[in-house]
């Protein structure tokens, strides 16, 4: 339900709370044990390895230090930030030394790096990463690639050109008005993105995926997880269930609805199927390949549950088929829901699902049993000037 643990997540394919990975991490770039296990092979790694071209352009966010740089992560290109957060115009961006930043904060105010290298931007941030993507589609079409678009809108803070936000004169909300320009130019990208795979004749076999990182934290940027309960940080739907396409017109039938709950988790394993490669066994995958499951060629639920955990406040959330159990912190009760019929998670069937409640808590017993405890101290540990992540 927040930035950075998902990325570990999408990114492995496994439950980051495997390896200690369950909180947004603080901007440590001196010190080497804040960040993703050296031990957990990214989908880099694994599609590298597999002769596809690896970039990823935009957020970063699983470790500051030069151990965690994604070029040492399994990624052939990088266009875009270490931390978790940036300024989106370029004259905000006054720091070309990332070790000069004493905190997320100000973390947030340093250039932006291609490679290792510093380098000057002249565009609205998110225009920048749309450019960078086109060209790395430009410059890989004749090959395999793998490109993690990584853009940081409509993440605070809330900044927006007059260009997008005159597309909605209609919304009084000064906040709410530059969220919906910042998530237009988002769009402007990745129909951009989109348009240069047609171009080269890609999108028929390009396996794209579309989704956010957490639900909105309404409060900090004016946006609207109705009808869900909750927004980021949060175990009920709005803070963790998120809008998810596919597209894969080679495989993939097209304008249809999923209905069982899936997993940024599985992205991890439908790429590795996809590509061919071979999955480390030592490390086994919490995802699996959704596209067996699309087609209809595998009849039941990909998931018998889906988990989560966050471990400082003994918050849990455990969705079986139409059942939820949420357990919002160590010192309150559980609670049960019935998505199907109750989205909005207001009725708590607790007391007359007595056996639903069971069931779904002896999954969450297992489950939790084969977890560590998070492995470095997180973003509220910094004392000031600290980022939202």
């Amino acid at each position: 339900a927040v930035c950075s643990p998902s990325r570990a997540g999408l990114l492995t394919g496994r439950y980051p709370q495997r390896f200690g990975y369950e909180r947004n991490p603080r901007w440590a770039p001196h010190d080497p044990a804040i960040g993703l296990a050296r031990e957990e092979r990214t989908l880099a790694d694994l599609l590298g390895a597999a002769g596809y071209q690896c970039g990823l352009i935009g957020k970063w966010h699983l470790g500051a230090h030069p151990d965690f740089h994604p070029l040492r992560r399994g990624f052939h290109e990088f266009f875009g930030m270490i931390g978790g957060g940036k300024r989106y115009f370029p004259e905000d961006l006054t720091l070309a030394d990332p070790r000069q930043a004493k905190n997320e904060g100000e973390s947030y105010r340093t250039k932006i790096t291609r490679g290792d290298v510093v380098v000057e931007t002249t565009k609205y941030l998110t225009d920048e990463f749309s450019d960078e993507a086109v060209s790395f589609v430009d410059r890989n079409k004749n090959r395999p690639f793998f490109l993690l678009l990584a853009y940081n809108a409509p993440h605070s803070p809330m900044q927006a050109p007059e260009e997008y936000l005159a597309r909605f004169p209609d919304i009084k909300n000064p906040k709410r008005r530059t969220y919906a320009a910042m998530v237009s130019a988002v769009d402007d990208g990745v129909g951009r993105v989109l348009e240069r795979l047609r171009a080269h004749g890609l999108e028929r076999n390009t396996l794209i995926f579309f989704l956010s990182d957490n639900g909105g934290p309404t409060a900090d940027n004016a946006s609207d997880n109705t009808p869900l309960r909750g927004g980021k940080s949060s175990p009920f739907e709005g803070g963790w269930r998120v809008p998810f396409a596919a597209q894969w017109p080679a495989r993939l039938p097209r304008g249809k609805d999923f209905d069982h709950p899936v997993s940024a988790l599985d992205i991890f394993a439908t790429a590795a199927a996809a590509a061919g490669a071979t999955v480390d066994p030592t490390r086994a995958l919490d995802g699996v390949d959704l596209v067996p499951f699309v087609t209809g060629a595998k009849k039941a639920p990909p998931h018998e549950a889906v988990f989560l955990r966050m471990f400082d406040r003994g918050t849990y959330a455990v969705r079986s088929g139409d059942y939820k159990l949420v357990i919002p912190a160590k010192d309150q009760a559980p609670q049960l829901y019935n998505l199907r019929k109750d989205i909005g998670e207001t009725r708590n069937l607790a007391s007359t699902h007595p056996e639903e409640l069971r069931r779904l808590d002896a999954l969450r017993t297992a489950w939790d049993a084969q977890l560590i405890p998070p492995a470095f101290p997180g973003l509220q540990s910094e004392t000031a000037g600290a980022g939202k992540g």
